[in-house]
């Protein structure tokens, strides 16, 4: 992604990931909802095509006696993302994307995200790099969900992730975008989608992160964890498509002192 000129609008590039095209630009999770019936109906609300899915957490098939998520989440009409949530050291997370890959029949596009401790939820990076490096190397996409540092973003992507996956505040928190200079830097050094990843609590949150240029929104919490998840969904869906369109369109320059917006010059009385 490149960064438009002060006088230029930003060009209005389709969100491609590993080869196919999406319009939604909101990316959703399956977690924390009352059953799978209205997990169901959320993403259906959301308008999401790509569904992430902790494989950790999530049957997909290895317990046969269980309800399969994939039953209400249909592989047909979803882009399935598994995920390594839950993992804390890059050989589980490696681990974790090779079951993934066996259980979705050579799947290979994956979110890796390895983390540091329980409190924070923060990324290893550390271990982020090392099994972003492995998974590459065996012929995974990998979507990667890391600290909002510029430069470990760019090196993710100079090794051949797909995909960079910003955290805007630690994952459930929902406290909203905390460091929007860090994002748009990321944004404007990348050459692959940039995605918010972890933190949104609201509505306003997504269009914060879409204002700044990011290419899309994952979230999982802030929908479930809403009074209505069906309405929160619907309410997401539109927060995104507002954001993006405020992003193309150009806000007006910020000024330190007022500016009349119907003028007196020229006019008579």
């Amino acid at each position: 992604m490149t960064h438009p000129a002060d006088n230029a609008l930003p060009e209005d590039k389709p969100l491609v990931l590993d080869g196919r095209t999406y319009q939604s630009r909101l990316l959703v999770g399956t977690g924390q909802y009352r059953d799978l019936a209205e997990t169901g109906r959320a993403i259906e609300a959301s308008g999401a095509e790509i569904v992430t899915v902790a494989v950790r957490r999530t049957n997909l098939g290895q317990n046969p006696d269980e309800p399969n998520l994939l039953d209400v989440i249909s592989p047909e009409r979803y882009t399935i993302l598994p995920n390594t949530a839950g993992c804390y050291s890059a050989k589980d997370a490696v681990r974790t994307c090779k079951l993934a890959r066996e259980l979705l029949d050579g799947h290979d596009l994956v979110k890796l995200e390895v983390l540091g401790e329980e409190k924070t939820l923060y990324p290893n990076m550390t271990e982020t790099l090392v099994a972003a490096e492995e998974l590459i190397n065996d012929g995974f996409k990998v979507m990667v969900y890391c600290s909002d540092d510029p430069l470990l973003a760019k090196r993710l992507e100079e090794m051949g992730c797909i995909a960079i996956m910003p955290l805007g505040a630690p994952i459930g928190s929902g406290l909203g975008i905390q460091n929007r200079y860090n994002i748009r830097l990321i944004v404007e050094n990348a050459q692959v989608p940039v995605l918010v990843d972890a933190g949104v609590g609201t509505a306003s949150d997504a269009t914060i992160a879409m204002e700044l240029g990011c290419d899309g929104v994952l979230m999982n919490t802030a929908i479930a964890q809403a009074r209505d998840p069906i309405r929160m969904a619907n309410a997401m869906r539109l927060a995104i498509e507002s954001g993006r369109d405020a992003w193309l369109a150009g806000r007006m320059p910020k000024k330190l002192y007022a500016s009349a917006s119907s003028p007196l010059d020229g006019t008579f009385f």
